[in-house]
């Protein structure tokens, strides 16, 4: 049985660090405390290989000395006046940074709006173990799949709490539940494997183990006997799974520190059409059950929902407090906390669906390629320029026909994402959720 976490105590220790920080002589800080608790269990041939739990705590009070700031962080919130101390000397000797410093107060959280993003019911290791075994049991039970790649499920609590110099103290907790099997197909060195997962937020939301083991083994045996494909230009469908990274190349094209770097293929683009008309992009801190929503940003700021793309058009970048002053802009409650400050990101990121199922987009291509894996980091942040290793099947007369394997397609997304297709397919269970995606006429590299 896995017990609640009391954030009370944490929050109170978080004032008191404050406190201390000012005493020491510093002219503003904030302190920011994660704590948790996970439990994992993996599962291979019917038996337990692995129960894992973690419990831990992690601090950082950051300070603020003019226009200079550095921080400490600990496992633990107890001496107080050591870490304020020892915090305040370092700001004393560091270069000064013009654009730190705390949120504007103005733009502070003061009333918390209630999120849907704790599940109280108790996990124990039994049931979790219980999920694996029936997520296996049913990746074993597909036709062609030889041995499990094994299973595993987990659950994590975990809570952050932020307290700053200038009044602001909030709190949140949220729960995560995974589950995951892998099937292998084949035999010798023509064996292929595959995977599905789920992870939500409640338990209740997860997939049924059965059809996640299912989808594994018919994914592992579907991969069987690939072939190597000539180099050609082919329209390319990424399964939903493989689309997301193309969202996540967007995410970090529009992140302020890119723009702010110059390091970004779209640092020039705001305002500006870089998608179809028929195209949507929606970032939801609030977003129910979401991966990533929370009631607070990184710097206790408040948020609301960013119509990233409209109708094709650029409208954001994501900001937080230090990075929308160095652009000379307004932050916009994107705030992660990373290292020793915050850093801007996405929070519940969607491409909005289109109208056609996929099974319509194949149908109308008629030819082409359908990805369902991607390999290797092969995208240039500066020039948009794409090359990734891939695997899926060819598509012949609207079906997937063939599995093929040791390919490479490539192209500039800059080009990508004018031509981009949603289908209606939307995978919304993670926090950067995509429908299945087409692009037409994209360079293949095979043998």
């Amino acid at each position: 049985m896995t017990e609640q976490i009391d954030l009370s105590d944490l929050e109170s220790r978080a004032e008191r660090m404050v406190a201390a920080a000012k005493a020491a002589g510093a002219d503003a800080c904030d302190v920011v405390a994660a704590t948790g608790v996970s439990l994992s269990v993996d599962v291979r041939d019917g038996k337990v290989e692995e129960t894992d739990r973690a419990e831990g705590d992690d601090v950082t009070l950051r300070v603020f000395v003019g226009n200079r700031t550095a921080s400490v962080s600990s496992n633990g919130l107890d001496d107080f006046a050591g870490m304020a101390e020892r915090a305040v000397a370092m700001a004393r000797v560091t270069p000064e940074d013009p654009y730190s410093g705390l949120a504007e107060e103005s733009r502070l959280v003061r009333t918390f709006p209630k999120l849907d993003l704790l599940d109280p019911e108790p996990v124990s290791a039994d049931q979790l173990a219980e999920l694996a075994r029936q997520a296996e049991a049913a990746a074993l039970a597909v036709s062609g799949v030889s041995k499990s790649g094994g299973a595993g499920a987990s659950w994590r609590l975990g809570g952050m709490v932020l307290a700053t110099s200038h009044g602001f103290s909030g709190s949140y907790l949220a729960s995560r539940h995974g589950l995951s099997a892998m099937a292998v197909a084949g035999e010798g060195t023509g064996m292929e494997r595959d995977y599905d997962f789920d992870s939500r937020s409640f338990f209740e939301d997860m997939a049924d183990p059965a059809d996640i083991g299912r989808r594994a083994g018919e994914r592992a045996v579907r991969r069987l006997n690939p072939v190597k494909i000539s180099t050609r230009t082919v329209d390319v469908v990424y399964e939903s799974r493989a689309a997301r990274s193309l969202l996540g190349h967007f995410a970090g094209a529009v992140n302020g520190s890119s723009i702010a770097r110059k390091t970004s293929f779209l640092r020039d683009k705001m305002n500006e059409q870089i998608f179809g008309e028929h195209i949507s992009i929606v970032d939801d801190p609030f977003k129910p059950r979401g991966g990533a929503t929370r009631p607070f940003d990184g710097e206790g700021a408040r948020a609301e929902k960013l119509n990233m793309v409209e109708a094709g058009v650029l409208q954001h970048w994501f900001l937080d407090g230090a990075t929308a002053r160095e652009l000379g802009l307004s932050p916009n409650g994107r705030a992660h906390r990373g290292g020793s400050g915050t850093v801007p990101g996405a929070t519940n990121l969607t491409l909005l669906p289109g109208e056609k199922s996929l099974e319509e987009i194949m149908l109308e291509m008629g030819n082409g390629l359908l990805v369902t894996d991607l390999s290797g980091h092969g995208v240039n942040g500066v020039t948009g320029d794409y090359s990734r290793g891939a695997a899926g099947y060819l598509i012949e007369n609207g079906e997937p026909v063939q599995a093929v394997s040791e390919i490479t397609i490539a192209g500039n997304l800059k080009d990508m994402f004018r031509r981009l297709i949603p289908a209606s397919d939307l995978d919304n269970r993670y926090a950067v959720a995509t429908p299945s995606i087409l692009i037409e006429g994209m360079a293949l590299a095979g043998s």
